[in-house]
């Protein structure tokens, strides 16, 4: 019988370790030598590498799939006397900014390559909002939607968390590179804008599910489920423009939501009332009426006392896009702000809504859900802000580059 000293065990458990580290394979090879003294771990590409391009077609972030883990939603203000010559240089040099982060360089005249080197799928996005069509003198071809959403009777809007002239969507796995993005982005923004509003979120850790899984938010729901599927024709037809002006096809529109949940509420309700409110179950996102999870709710099924199973005002019914015009890509991202003075949750969701229209998507949907939805007994809208997405640009180009006739 060998007994093995402490050295030994030592070794055995630091190899153990490593090998935990790298991976099931490199784990199986070590045991396979025996105690591994002799083998070097080979360690995988670290996640953090992965960029996304930043040209192309459409804006990075609206489609990158999955959705990142972390989010800043920014708004700018342009300051009084800011034309068309002071937002071109802006669109330029933040176009320039956004390229270099995502592609892991720091932008020009940076010397901390360190902290962009990992950008962990990091993708910048840009919105314009009615003020900027104002400064450029294009007030008139802002859209009537984006100048203005209808009011909703269950809005709460404070305006600390509304409006805006510029709209920076700064998404990544890890928040270390996300927060150099947005520091050196609103750096290169400050000489001719305010910062309006910050609104931070996040999504589950990358690698907490299997891939492909919908994420869940507060309330302990998968949310997403009903969105189309990742590189769809019918993602593409909800999310880009495809008529309209030249500066705008292959854009989109956002309509972005804080929504405050009333937690401590609904952690006291029963788990059946939660299922029957959004007519999904809670563990699977399944719907109450049976079958998988991307399944639709039956909401003609009846009981065997011939009574409906799912409620006319459940959550999914009212918020099911009815013609193809409501279709929308619907990405949630939860915040947390830690508890009020009173000690009640100031958390909920930033729920940010794509498509190619509000006006036909976002606006009747949410028409629906103001006038009769479960969920309203649990959620608030307290914040809103509405941006043209402009399309992407080519490498030389910036964002707005159609916009501006460039």
């Amino acid at each position: 019988m060998s007994v093995q000293g402490p050295s030994l065990r030592r070794r055995a458990l630091l190899l153990g370790g490593a090998a935990a580290a790298v991976g099931g394979g490199t784990a199986a090879a070590l045991a396979a030598r025996g105690d591994g003294a002799d083998v070097a771990p080979v360690a995988a590409p670290p996640v953090g590498a992965e960029t996304v391009p930043f040209h192309g077609v459409h804006q990075p972030g609206i489609d990158t799939h999955p959705a990142q883990a972390h989010a800043v939603f920014l708004a700018l203000d342009l300051l009084p006397g800011t034309g068309r010559p002071e937002v071109e240089r802006l669109l330029r040099l933040l176009s320039d900014d956004a390229a270099r982060l995502m592609s892991a360089r720091p932008p020009l005249a940076a010397e901390d390559p360190e902290l962009p080197a990992l950008p962990s799928r990091l993708t910048v996005t840009f919105g314009f909002g009615p003020g900027l069509f104002d400064a450029l003198g294009r007030g008139g071809d802002c859209p009537a939607v984006v100048r203005e959403l209808p009011a909703f009777p269950t809005d709460r809007l404070d305006p600390r968390w509304s409006g805006g002239d510029l709209l920076l969507q700064v998404c990544s796995d890890d928040p270390v590179p996300l927060s150099y993005a947005v520091r050196r982005l609103v750096r290169d923004a400050r000489s001719i804008t305010s910062v309006r509003w910050t609104q931070r979120g996040f999504n589950p850790a990358r690698g907490s599910e299997p891939v492909g899984t919908t994420p869940r938010n507060l309330f302990g729901q998968r949310d997403g489920t009903a969105n189309p599927a990742p590189g769809s024709p019918e993602l593409s037809e909800a999310v880009w423009v495809r008529d309209g002006p030249s500066w705008l096809v292959g854009g989109s529109m956002l309509v972005l939501r804080r929504i405050r949940m009333d937690l401590d509420t609904w952690d006291d309700f029963g788990r059946v009332g939660k299922e029957m409110a959004t007519a999904r179950r809670l563990d699977t996102g399944a719907p109450v009426t049976g079958g998988g999870e991307f399944d639709e709710v039956d909401p003609r099924m009846v009981d065997e006392r011939g009574m409906p199973v799912v409620a006319a005002s459940a959550h999914v019914v009212r918020a099911k896009a009815r013609n193809p015009a409501e279709r929308m890509l619907r990405r949630g991202y939860s915040y947390d702000d830690g508890p009020a003075p009173d000690g009640t949750p100031d958390a909920g969701q930033l729920f940010a809504a794509y498509q190619a229209d509000a006006a036909t998507a976002f606006v009747p949907v949410q028409a629906r859900l103001a006038e009769s939805d479960v969920m309203n007994l649990w959620i608030t809208h307290v914040g809103s802000a509405v941006f043209v997405i402009p399309p992407g640009c080519a490498a030389g180009e910036f964002v707005g580059n159609g916009l501006l006739g460039a």
